[in-house]
């Protein structure tokens, strides 16, 4: 009995708070922990959205079919006896998503930092520009923006007028050509550095200016202030976006969805994760398969992400002396 009116008690004590944390746990229950289970599960067995009565458990079997090509296997063997065809895209799909991650994070980084460190003098009209420079955060996810990006940087677009204005000749179609196709995505994300520079610029303003007037009467040029003062203290910002940049590009799909044409462009040069992973589940409706892809993305995350936290007590100073 005292245990129960231990529970009665506290149910009693703090009944406002789960009343308002309510709307909360129903959605991140319903809308968030078991769609997670529901498509774990469905990782493990050949569910077919058009056909779901069919539905067996085939084990690692999708997980093996995304893998197969590395071991030079053309089919494998399900837990059900039944064989299956390999993925030939997967490996492309997934080199296509390292390049790009690995190439537009650090390029939109600097140019946030750069762009930051410029809107953080003391100039007229700061504000104005830092409302601008967002701007392309703002709008560049958008099927609108994807398009006008597709229409920059096609054979007659204006990218190669203005190339041509200046001399250039025999000027490719930049989203057509393999060889530049997977570039013109990186330069959008890279113009997409709003929200980093408004994250690095609130960093910049908490370094005591203190620290640079002790320097500049040491003699330290502003290069070896900024290496020296800025980017020490300033390295748990960088750590922040970092991790968070890095979560966004993995996750890329309107750019590659629209300006690829929805296939992943020619010899699927712009074939991002989650566009193959759409392809797999929408339009062949391997929902099976796809749920393992999108287990498979989040495992590939976390490693990356534990990866540069676990690094980051080589280099990110926290300013306790350690």
């Amino acid at each position: 009995m005292s245990e129960t009116s231990g529970i009665v008690k506290f149910l009693r004590r703090n009944a406002a708070a789960y009343i308002f944390l309510a709307p909360w746990l129903l959605g991140f229950f319903v809308l968030t922990l078991y769609p997670m289970a529901y498509s774990l599960w469905l990782s493990f067995t050949n569910y077919v959205f058009t056909n779901p009565d069919a539905t067996q458990w085939i084990g690692l079997g999708n997980y093996l079919k995304m893998f197969g090509p590395l071991f030079g296997l053309s089919e494998i063997a399900t837990a059900t006896g039944e064989t299956m065809r390999v993925d030939p895209y997967y490996l492309k799909a997934l080199s296509v998503t390292f390049t790009y991650v690995f190439t537009s994070v650090p390029l939109k980084l600097v140019a946030a930092l750069a762009v930051a460190m410029l809107l953080n003098q003391k100039l007229r009209g700061v504000p104005f520009y830092r409302a601008v420079y967002y701007i392309p955060t703002l709008l560049g996810g958008s099927v609108a923006i994807a398009v006008l990006w597709r229409k920059l940087f096609e054979k007659d677009g204006l990218v190669n007028g203005f190339l041509s204005a200046l001399g250039f000749t025999d000027l490719p179609s930049w989203i057509t050509n393999p060889r530049y196709a997977l570039w013109t995505l990186v330069l959008l994300s890279v113009w997409q550095f709003g929200s980093s520079m408004i994250i690095f610029l609130a960093g910049l303003k908490q370094i005591p200016e203190e620290y640079y007037e002790a320097a500049s009467v040491d003699g330290a040029t502003r290069v070896r202030q900024f290496f020296s003062i800025t980017i020490p203290l300033l390295s748990p910002v960088i750590l922040f976006n970092l991790v968070m940049q890095m979560i966004y590009a993995f996750q890329a799909f309107t750019q590659a969805y629209i300006i690829g044409g929805g296939r992943g462009g020619v010899l699927n040069s712009t074939l991002f994760y989650t566009l193959h992973l759409y392809i797999q589940g929408w339009t062949y409706y391997e929902m099976g398969y796809a749920s393992a892809m999108a287990w498979v993305l989040l495992f590939i995350i976390g490693v990356l992400t534990a990866i540069i936290f676990k690094t980051s007590d080589w280099w990110v100073s926290y300013g306790t002396g350690e």
